[in-house]
């Protein structure tokens, strides 16, 4: 199979690197066009009355920090692996929703993302990755992230 159009989801961590080495390797050999997202989960959504409070206090507010960072983050990653940083897209949502939602905007024809192959309650109570495949409009390549430490 022959894929165009690649939308890599990356969350910020080292194990991105992994994700978007994996590809940019698919990229090269198909000549395929990468796009690259990162989501950050909704601040409100876990710290309602701490995040308004914030939010009431700084000249910006907390989600739009993290845009920010996320954006500066997403960037500098996608450069270091010769990608156009205009590729880049930073949302703010539900991360299997909005990788999904993604892909069937910019008619991807394959998601590639980071999994850590989680065994027993991580595995029951599924993942990002599992989320994504189950509904996604097109292929999923699932990474196997190195991992961080004792199992």
């Amino acid at each position: 199979m022959t894929y165009k159009n690649i939308l890599v989801a990356v969350d910020i961590t080292d194990e991105a690197e992994d994700v978007i080495r994996a590809a940019r390797e698919i990229a090269e050999e198909q000549n395929s066009k990468i796009s690259a997202v990162t989501v950050i989960r909704p601040m409100a959504d876990f710290y309602v009355n701490l995040y308004s409070t914030l939010e009431d206090s700084a000249d910006i507010g907390i989600e739009s920090r993290a845009v920010i960072s996320a954006t500066a983050w997403l960037s500098d990653l996608l450069k270091r692996y010769d990608i156009d940083a205009g590729a880049g897209n930073v949302i703010i949502g539900t991360p299997a929703v909005e990788v999904r939602r993604l892909a069937e905007k910019i008619d991807a024809d394959l998601i590639v993302l980071g999994t850590h192959g989680r065994h027993g309650l991580g595995l029951l109570l599924g993942s990002t990755a599992n989320a994504v495949l189950h509904g996604a409009p097109c292929d999923v390549l699932a990474v196997k992230v190195r991992a961080e430490g004792p199992e």
